[in-house]
């Protein structure tokens, strides 16, 4: 797999050129090696970029145990990469750029002025400065029999043969900017334990709304509700109905539990607290004053506040003759069920779940199969909450990475 120069610094070559390459360069340029980056896009960072659309958000300010508990099942291998280069080092890191950051009310960490792109002139311009090579429109194509690594590139195919390569080459989501998937096939090939990519991150599917639903409140939010799954404590926030379901930042917080709930049973069954501030028994005791004349639209609006999309949803779940029960209507009011069905396509969300297994590499993130092989960033099996998780974990494991490779190409000479 891979052929040592002793005359020449040690050679690597980085597949993908989003955080987690980039970082993985900056390490590996740091300890005098020669990097040559390679990325299929036109311009690297492309998927960094989106994700700063609307605002930059690039880590999380919670004290670590709770922000290690956002990665699940997968915190334990997730730890070392955090206790390495965790929220503080990445923040301290982007000072170092010349890039502010400021807290947000939610405790996300922003640059000061939102963008992402500004971050990301400075960075490039210090790997360039550093010697590292990107090769843009170069797309990673597998191996040939003798272990070269094949590249697709706009003057035809060619074979390089570094002394370590590190794939780092994105989930399955947002295949237009790069992130298609389409490495799992050589890394079977070649033996790698491998993960199926799910969504994560993303909107899911109902069986079907009504007519209403779909062409009065596809499109709307629903601000100030709260969504529970099986026992757990409801959690607060908004997200929006779509013309196939329901979407948005609530959702996606929940999207893995209720996705394996799907992938387990064939559905998931959320529950909808319309009014979070208020308990089932003052609910019931407002929609028990007399409404004289006033419709049951008009009683819940002027009793509750509930009007447009959630009197709309609670027409849509709940039956007939509990609208004539205020018992009944306040306990639906208050854990209005929801069925969903499936997830949306794996394109349309966020990031990705599955990947290369943890276990299919050592401490230093290099494959067991493929010696002088190493993976960083979303195409590993974890999957985080949006917030700020996402990012950090893909500085973190690209920078574990370039350091594991660094140790390795010591340890050959």
């Amino acid at each position: 797999m891979t052929q040592t120069s002793t005359a020449l610094p040690p050679h690597v070559a980085i597949i993908g050129g989003g955080p987690a390459g980039l970082m993985a360069a900056e390490v590996l340029s740091q300890a005098g090696i020669k990097v040559d980056l390679y990325d299929g896009m036109p311009s690297v960072g492309r998927k960094f970029l989106l994700a700063g659309v609307g605002g930059m958000n690039i880590t999380h300010s919670e004290a670590y145990p709770a922000f290690l508990s956002r990665y699940a099942e997968r915190a334990p291998q997730i730890a070392p990469l955090l206790r390495s280069f965790g929220a503080e080092a990445l923040c301290q890191w982007i000072h170092d750029l010349g890039i502010e950051t400021f807290v947000g009310s939610s405790g996300r960490v922003f640059p000061t002025d939102m963008k992402a792109a500004p971050l990301l002139r400075a960075w490039l311009k210090r790997l360039r400065d550093a010697g590292v090579v990107i090769h843009t429109r170069h797309r990673w194509l597998g191996w040939n029999e003798n272990g070269g690594l094949l590249i697709g590139s706009p003057e035809g195919e060619k074979t390089i043969q570094p002394d370590a390569t590190l794939l780092a080459l994105g989930g399955g989501s947002w295949s237009r900017l790069g992130s298609d998937g389409a490495w799992m096939l050589p890394l079977e090939q070649r033996g790698v334990g491998l993960m199926p990519l799910q969504p994560s991150n993303c909107g899911f599917e109902v069986q079907a709304w009504s007519e209403l639903m779909v062409s009065k409140f596809a499109g709307a939010p629903l601000k100030n509700i709260a969504i529970g799954l099986n026992d757990d404590v409801p959690r607060l926030g908004e997200c929006v109905i779509t013309a196939t379901g329901i979407e948005g930042s609530l959702i996606y917080a929940l999207s893995a539990p209720i996705r394996e709930a799907i992938n387990q049973h064939g559905s998931a069954t959320i529950h909808l607290d319309l009014l979070p501030g208020r308990p089932v028994d003052k609910v019931q005791a407002a929609l028990n004053k007399p409404r004289g004349s006033r419709s049951m639209s008009k009683h819940l609006h002027s009793q509750l506040g509930i009007d447009g999309v959630k009197a709309a949803l609670l027409r849509e779940l709940t039956r007939a003759e509990c609208f004539a029960d205020p018992a009944l209507l306040a306990k639906a009011i208050k854990a209005l069920p929801l069925t969903l069905v499936k997830t949306r396509p794996l394109d349309e969300a966020i990031s990705s779940a599955g990947g290369v297994m943890f276990e299919s590499m050592d401490e230093r993130l290099m494959l067991k199969q493929l010696p002088g092989v190493f993976c960083a960033g979303e195409m590993l099996d974890w999957e985080a909450p949006t917030g700020g998780y996402l990012l950090t974990a893909c500085f973190a494991s690209g920078r574990a990475a370039g350091l594991g490779m660094v140790e390795w190409l010591r340890r050959k000479d």
